[in-house]
């Protein structure tokens, strides 16, 4: 094998086994859910694919030609890890999570705030309404 091909080879299992490690230390240092859901969700799927390059490259040039079998996992696993994450993050929203004070976006005020303007909207506008305005907040904020 080639020294070039070798340097190449090193090079892209380097930068993925980096990158998986970026993404393992943030989801153990990040302070909040929110936040933590970014490291494997981003960084260690780039380190992921960073190795399955590096896979094959390495195998393709062992004989048998182009080694494909690689390709179907990362297609796999770029696909899946954003749904997943996606599907996490929304759960993790609708059981309203604690985020630290420093976290934009906390989209569970402007659901409080919607509701409440959505409630005041039905009863102004002379909608069935079965509960008041006050006990449709109760409910939704689970007091």
């Amino acid at each position: 094998m080639p020294v070039w091909l070798e340097y190449t080879i090193s090079f892209f299992l380097l930068v993925g086994a980096a990158f998986a490690l970026i993404g393992s230390i943030g989801l153990m240092r990040l302070p909040d859910f929110y936040l933590r859901l970014h490291g494997p969700a981003k960084a260690t799927t780039l380190g992921v694919g960073g190795i399955i390059i590096g896979s094959v490259i390495f195998f393709s040039t062992q004989g048998d030609g182009l080694s494909l079998h690689e390709l179907l996992i990362a297609l796999f696993l770029f696909i899946t890890a954003p749904v997943s994450a996606h599907i996490v993050a929304k759960a993790a929203l609708h059981l309203r999570l604690e985020a630290v004070e420093w976290t934009r976006g906390k989209p569970w005020e402007n659901e409080l705030a919607k509701s409440a303007h959505d409630a005041k909207a039905d009863v102004a506008a002379g909608r069935f309404v079965t509960e008041s305005v006050a006990e449709h907040m109760r409910r939704i904020k689970g007091d």
